[in-house]
C-alpha cells in the first residue's frame, strides 16, 4: 500500500486552556492547529466514496475536541495527544501536527510560537510491511 498521499488540515482555531500559567488555564487562548495525514487516496479516488478517504471533517471534530478538552502545560504534550488520536484511523499511516500558540505569554513583540511533531504507526500496527 501507498502512503505518499497527504490530507492537509490548515488553520483550525479552537479555544482551550492549556498553559504552564494558572492564568492560562483559568481565561483560556485559541490555539491553532495544522495536521498533515498522510493516507493513500487510491481507493477513494477509484470509487468516488467519502467511506473509502479520511474525512476531514471528523478529523477536525477530534482535534477541535482535544484542543477544548483536558488542559495540559506543553503545546508538546497537546500535539501528541492530536498525533495518538489520529493515528487511531486505520488509513493513517503517519502524521504531522503543528500546535500554534499565537497569544502565548512572551514579554517580546512576536508573530507566532509553534510546536510541530510528526508521529508514525508502528508496522505491526498497520500489517504494512516496508519495501527491502
Amino acid at each position: 500500500m501507498d502512503f505518499a498521499d497527504e490530507i492537509t488540515l490548515t488553520g483550525l482555531r479552537v479555544f482551550g486552556r492549556h498553559g504552564v500559567y494558572e492564568v492560562e488555564r483559568r481565561e483560556g487562548q485559541y490555539f491553532v492547529v495544522d495536521a498533515t495525514l498522510y493516507v493513500s487516496t487510491a481507493a477513494a479516488a477509484a470509487s468516488d466514496d467519502v467511506a473509502d478517504t479520511v474525512h476531514y471533517g471528523d478529523v477536525a471534530e477530534r482535534i477541535a475536541a482535544i484542543v477544548a478538552g483536558e488542559p495540559v502545560n506543553l503545546l508538546e504534550a497537546l500535539a501528541e495527544r492530536i498525533a495518538d488520536e489520529l493515528l487511531e484511523n486505520d488509513g493513517v499511516r503517519m502524521v504531522a501536527v503543528t500546535v500554534h500558540k499565537p497569544d502565548a505569554p512572551i514579554a517580546l513583540p512576536f508573530a507566532d510560537v509553534a510546536v510541530t511533531i510528526r508521529r508514525t504507526r508502528s508496522d505491526a500496527q498497520l500489517g504494512w510491511e516496508p519495501r527491502p
